[in-house]
């Protein structure tokens, strides 16, 4: 309940147990084993800080916080201490109070998205459990896609941006040194896995502006802003490192604005030991780092957790209002514990405070608050005050209308995915296939092309080798022909020459007959002549006469044909 400037959660017998809004942002811790009233603690403390008009953060863990949105109820223990203390009569109503619910899966509230550059490589190797060589070169990765202008929104661009950087290691590497793809294909295999996680639907657009939790209702009460975590609890990496990223989210954003006389905003980090378990030491500085600091920046952080062993001693020591509740021990390890825990407090010499510890009730609680001075008071035991707002839960129907009717609705209702590193390299992966295809193309048609050729070239050498064979052919018929024809000339030229020849001696033999016949006739003519003139001479006579010219013609004929006659 808001009171007088004070956040008043509980009664010490007549006196109030109240801290003072102006140290809220000093911090605080809400402690105590289980079922010993830690959550009707944080219900009244978030309902106070709203009646006060601070904003408020806290996570909804079974699901039964939502019921902050309606009045409670002057029944059971809630109405017992009304009754009690006089509660009405100090101002104490019972009403609910203005809720806005998100959740990352959209189930059960306006979708919580942010995006992949803003988680950061640091908290996002926390989700996907890298070690601390994959984180590297995750924040390398990151490197380059910021240095080429590529925005990292959703899981996709980040397997496109990992999948990029490992075709073209060989490149990056001379400039961002050793990428190593084993370690690549290790954080592609942890996105597709925080993808099934509901990763897809936590990392996109429209991402959170977290300033938007910083707002009153009309009558001025702060927002109380509930992230249902029924689902996300089963992924408490994820849990822890998306608490974790609010806190540096509302650091890197929010001005430095130094002591004002109520915070801006107060978160309620419940489950607090999951913030930290198996946190790297340099996660674990910057988170000790971040509480120290955003103070000043007009927040306050609440842990709620089972034992404050659970968070470190840096940032433990950040937290100046304490409400502790029973605490059990069991074994000496247990025991030391406790004794470590009632030791943080100033000693109130009215009650022994490890004894105490060790047997407060339901609702009870020992508490440390700052006072006005900024000094913390002495360890005092009370009983928390019932919380205003009913402590149940609402229907499906109740909770829709809530969601639908918030002034946030239409902001975040609807998921969007604009233009980024994943639609960036597929069109550069298209290009680049397009252009190998195209690459392949020209080399399959150069190929093809430089076989036709070759082809040709063939076809052509088969061809003048055919022409020169038939020129060959042609030249051996011709030249046989030539051999043939000369043969048939020679032999015709013999044959004429011997018909010639024969018809030459033909007519030599008829010309010598004739001539022969010519002498003899010739001859024998003379010789009868002569030989009748010698006749006639020897004789002188008529026989004389015949006998000379018989012999004369016979002897004429003999000489003349013998030498006419060849």
């Amino acid at each position: 309940m808001y009171k007088d400037k004070k956040i008043w959660f509980g009664m010490s017998g007549d006196e109030e147990l109240s801290m003072e809004l102006k140290m809220a942002n000093r911090h605080g811790i809400i402690a105590g084993a289980t079922g010993t009233g830690k959550t009707t603690t944080l219900r009244t403390m978030a309902e106070s800080f709203s009646d006060a008009g601070v904003p408020v953060f806290l996570a909804d863990m079974k699901g039964d916080l939502a019921g902050m949105s309606k009045p409670g109820t002057a029944e059971g223990f809630v109405g017992a201490r009304m009754q009690e203390y006089g509660l009405e009569a100090k101002g104490f109503t019972l009403h609910g109070h203005p809720v806005t619910f998100w959740d990352v899966y959209a189930e059960k509230g306006m979708p919580l998205r942010t995006t992949i550059s803003e988680m950061g490589p640091v908290l996002l190797s926390r989700i996907l459990a890298l070690n601390d060589t994959q984180e590297s070169v995750l924040t390398v990765v990151f490197k380059i896609a910021d240095d080429n202008g590529l925005l990292l929104i959703d899981t996709k661009d980040l397997r496109s941006m990992l999948q990029f950087v490992g075709e073209n290691a060989a490149q990056f590497s001379t400039v961002y040194g050793n990428l190593s793809k084993q370690s690549l294909t290790t954080i592609i295999r942890a996105v597709i896995a925080l993808e099934s996680a509901g990763g897809e639907q936590f990392f996109a657009e429209p991402a959170l502006k977290i300033t938007d939790w910083i707002c009153r209702d009309e009558d001025g009460r702060g927002m109380i802003n509930i992230l249902d975590c029924q689902k996300l609890i089963n992924n408490p990496t994820m849990y822890s490192t998306f608490m974790l990223w609010m806190l540096s989210e509302l650091y890197e954003t929010l001005p430095e604005v130094g002591d004002l006389d109520k915070p801006r905003i107060v978160y309620f980090f419940d489950e607090a030991h999951l913030l930290f378990n198996d946190a790297p030491k340099a996660l674990l500085s910057k988170i000790e780092q971040v509480v120290k600091l955003i103070r000043s920046k007009g927040v306050g952080i609440y842990f709620i957790t089972q034992s404050p062993k659970d968070v470190p001693d840096g940032v433990l020591a950040q937290l100046n209002n304490k409400i502790q509740h029973g605490l059990r021990a069991y074994t000496p390890a247990e025991q030391k514990k406790v004794k470590a825990v009632a030791e943080s407090f100033r000693a109130n010499p009215e009650f022994d405070t490890y004894d105490t510890l060790l047997n407060l009730g339901i609702g009870e609680a020992i508490v440390s608050t700052l006072d006005s001075s900024g000094i913390p008071t002495i360890a005092r035991r009370g009983i928390i005050l019932p919380p205003q707002c009913n402590n149940g839960t609402i229907d499906d129907s109740e909770r829709d209308r809530l969601i639908k009717g918030n002034d946030l609705y239409l902001k975040y209702s609807d998921y969007y995915d604009r233009d980024s590193a994943y639609e960036f390299l597929e069109r550069k992966f298209q290009a680049d296939a397009e252009e190998r295809e195209r690459l392949e193309r020209e080399a399959e048609e150069a190929k093809r092309a430089e076989a036709e050729a070759k082809e040709a070239e063939k076809r052509a050498a088969a061809e003048a080798k055919e022409a020169e064979r038939k020129a060959a052919a042609e030249a051996r018929e011709a030249e046989r022909k030539a051999a043939a024809e000369a043969r048939a000339a020679e032999k015709q030229a013999a044959a004429e020459a011997k018909a010639a020849e024969r018809q030459a001696a033909a007519a030599s033999k008829t010309r010598n007959r004739i001539v022969k016949n010519v002498a003899s006739s010739t001859g024998s003519t003379i010789g009868r002549e002569l030989g009748k003139s010698v006749g006639s001479s020897i004789f002188g006579s008529t026989f004389g006469k015949t006998l000379g010219g018989n012999v004369g013609s016979s002897l004429g004929r003999g000489i003349l044909g013998s030498l006419f006659g060849k």
